[in-house]
């Protein structure tokens, strides 16, 4: 039986393949800064061409750093180390499974550059059953991407979203 790391890796057309221009890299890293503490250990599960992690030691100094690349052989969805913040673009295709994963690793920090229409109700209530609050959200275009972009901050340390929905159909 084939895994979800190998389906991804031996694709013949990778469809959510998309590198985050280096500028994007550095707005999501500020987004982040002020829930980095001193001695964090900080995650990128899809390193991709390195943007992330590349700029962690200057974003993030007096901290650990480790990534994951299903092309390097280092599988996400096989990761069992302890981690304090995620940070990283993943693969849409993948979100429900990437954010399962995330939250089984207890991180205090869940930030991911998704697309927006990644981002519904069903998602964030999942979330929320398993601990973890959308606390802050910045959408953006970005070019040659589908539809607008998010970077969301998912966090254990609040109790509320920051935005508020409800479920009502109206007619």
């Amino acid at each position: 039986m084939q895994g979800t790391a190998d389906k991804i890796k031996k694709r013949d057309n990778p469809k959510d393949v998309f590198y985050t221009p280096i500028d994007l890299v550095k707005t999501h890293l500020d987004y982040v800064l002020p829930y980095v503490k001193e001695n964090d250990i900080i995650f990128d599960p899809f390193y991709g061409t390195g943007n992330y992690y590349k700029l962690f030691e200057e974003y993030y100094p007096n901290n650990t750093y480790d990534f994951t690349e299903i092309e390097m052989g280092k599988d996400f969805f096989q990761y069992d180390k302890k981690v304090d913040i995620i940070v990283s673009n993943p693969p849409y295709s993948l979100i429900d499974e990437v954010f399962d994963k995330s939250v089984s690793l207890n991180p205090f920090i869940i930030s991911y550059l998704i697309g927006l229409h990644n981002l519904t109700t069903r998602r964030i209530e999942n979330m929320n059953e398993k601990g973890y609050f959308l606390v802050k959200m910045k959408m953006m275009k970005v070019f040659k991407w589908f539809g607008m972009s998010a970077i969301v901050v998912f966090t254990k340390k609040s109790q509320k979203n920051c935005i508020d929905y409800d479920r009502q159909v109206w007619k």
